[in-house]
């Protein structure tokens, strides 16, 4: 899988925070979900527009 594809940094979107395909969803929120015990499914569902692999990027990015 390519991060670059799936994580995105621009100053305009989420004061440059990493954001997942230039959505105003950032890997942080994601990561606080999965830490907090949540499924993909779960995640999935809270944010329908994203993908399993954009989860799965943004636990690749943060290791």
């Amino acid at each position: 899988m390519n991060l670059t594809e799936r994580i995105t940094v621009n100053p305009e979107i989420c004061n440059g925070k990493p954001t997942l395909r230039g959505k105003r969803i950032t890997v942080k929120t994601i990561l606080e979900y999965v830490t907090a015990g949540e499924t993909i499914e779960n995640i999935l569902k809270a944010y329908p527009v994203l993908e399993e692999d954009d989860i799965k990027a943004s636990l690749q990015f943060a290791a």
